[in-house]
């Protein structure tokens, strides 16, 4: 393997490592961009981080928090019977393991041999002991939230699906109607007053999961091969890497014209090259 192609990770974490695991939101990459799936799986390189949306973070463990007590109770929470259902949060042994990051659901995909895995946000049940995937949204924008009728909520729908697919593939039955809690953030009062206040809605969403199944197997079949993908038209981390290293690779060739005008401009050069 070229010095190019050497994972910037413990290799142990890629592809073909012991601690590699398939999670919803490298699905959600691959379905993105096979190409930046493969360079971060299997090469080792991931795209850069995005910053953590804190506020996000502290609502949801906030309706974590929330939703537990009636789940100890084993009663439905306000939202819930606002909206007209007989559900209650599910009790499971393992519901803070499906909730925590890096560990969630986690199943075995027979004809990849693939760990699967999702940490969901919550899990309501109805009478009949089938399961419902909800998942907790907020955000800050004018009007009520009533649907999920934007071009790049389709992220959000696949999300709801592997999570209704990771808990059928552990024996449980699942209804493919999942719920989303959105908290919208109002920002029309006249003082902030040390505190946001939110307006709580429920968004009934029919999954399908069926697509979850060929694309493990794409996925496998991406993963082995040495060939890294196509560029991705749409990509705009695609389109950032091939606009930089045309300038890099420029920037070298004139310096190595520059250097054999100027013996003494080699050993500079050869420096920098170093950096690229």
């Amino acid at each position: 393997m070229s010095d190019f192609y050497k994972p910037n990770r413990n290799p142990n974490w890629n592809y073909g490592g012991k601690n590699w695991r398939l999670s919803r939101s490298k699905i959600d990459l691959f379905l993105s961009c096979p190409r930046c799936f493969y360079i971060d799986n299997k090469l080792g390189t991931a795209r850069p981080p995005g910053f953590p949306f804190n506020l996000n973070s502290a609502v949801d463990a906030l309706l974590k928090n929330e939703f537990d007590v009636h789940r100890a109770a084993q009663t439905p929470h306000p939202l819930v019977a606002q909206y007209g259902l007989n559900l209650v949060p599910f009790q499971h042994p393992d519901i803070d393991t499906w909730r925590e990051n890096f560990k969630g659901v986690a199943v075995t995909h027979a004809e990849t041999e693939f760990t699967v895995s999702g940490a969901i946000d919550d899990v309501w049940v109805d009478l009949e002991g089938t399961l419902y995937v909800v998942d907790y949204k907020s955000t800050s924008k004018d009007g009520s939230i009533e649907a999920l009728d934007q071009e790049w909520h389709i992220g959000y729908k696949r999300q709801m699906e592997v999570y209704q697919w990771l808990l059928r593939q552990s024996g449980f039955t699942v209804s493919n109607t999942g719920y989303f809690v959105y908290a919208n953030a109002d920002k029309d009062k006249e003082m902030f007053d040390n505190k946001l206040d939110f307006e709580v809605t429920l968004i009934s969403y029919e999954g399908d999961d069926s697509w979850v199944e060929p694309t493990l197997l794409n996925i496998k079949r991406c993963l082995d091969d040495p060939r890294v993908p196509k560029q991705s038209d749409d990509c705009d981390y695609c389109r950032y890497r091939e606009a930089a290293g045309k300038v890099l690779l420029k920037n070298k060739e004139e310096r190595a014209q520059a250097s054999d005008a100027v013996p003494e401009a080699k050993t500079l050069s050869a420096k920098n090259d170093r950096l690229f």
